[in-house]
């Protein structure tokens, strides 16, 4: 196995984190809909908190993402 082939397995294995990524966000507005769905009076406050964590699951997919094309064009 030379270098580039390792590089392409690298890059796609740092990939699977792109999306870890989007089932996070997913999961994050789906409880945040459920919550607000069974107490609409506490929903206003819990808003600050969902954006806090769709930030934090997009953050770890872009550098997923950075990492995975280092990887594939660092030479």
């Amino acid at each position: 196995m030379d270098l580039a082939s390792a590089q392409v397995i690298g890059a796609g294995l740092a990939a699977i984190g792109i999306g870890a990524a989007a089932t996070g966000v997913g999961s994050v507005f789906g409880n945040y809909l459920q919550g607000a769905l069974r107490n609409p009076g506490a929903a206003g406050g819990e808003r600050i908190w969902m954006f806090v964590g769709f930030a934090a699951a997009e953050l770890l997919g872009l550098i997923a993402f950075a990492v995975a094309m280092i990887i594939l064009f660092a030479r």
